[in-house]
């Protein structure tokens, strides 16, 4: 299935990023990957589809962090989080110590994520016994 976002997005984040199809060559040239212009203006007017790791290395080079909102994807639609609230997320994610203490004072029910199962040797020496 092909996602009909991709050839627009690439170009109007190619001229974002005030890059002609030949700088955009030059930079991939200088990650080792030897794309011509021509096959550049293939991917943004649709004729050709970048592979996945191709269309990687363009949103790091056109600064795309939020490459699934970027192409079209999205689980809630119209769902934005303000500045402070990345904050505060960022912060919940660095201090895992705190966010059952964080869940109780929210009245939150965790999400249960499955956890990989360490090997003996990555273990701390209490860690496998249960109290």
């Amino acid at each position: 299935m092909r996602n009909e976002h991709i050839p627009r997005v690439l170009k109007e984040y190619r001229k974002r990023n005030h890059y002609s199809v030949s700088d955009v060559s030059i930079l991939l040239r200088d990650r080792s990957v030897d794309v011509a212009p021509k096959t550049i203006y293939g991917w943004e007017s649709g004729q050709a589809s970048p592979s996945a790791d191709m269309l990687l290395t363009l949103c790091e080079i056109y600064n795309i962090t939020d490459i699934l909102s970027a192409f079209g994807y999205s689980d809630t639609e119209d769902f934005c989080v303000t500045r402070s609230e990345r904050i505060l997320i960022e912060a919940y994610r660095k201090h895992p110590d705190m966010q059952p203490a964080i869940h109780k004072l929210l009245d939150l029910t965790p999400v249960r994520r499955k956890v990989r199962s360490k090997k003996p040797e990555e273990m701390s020496p209490n860690q496998g016994i249960q109290g």
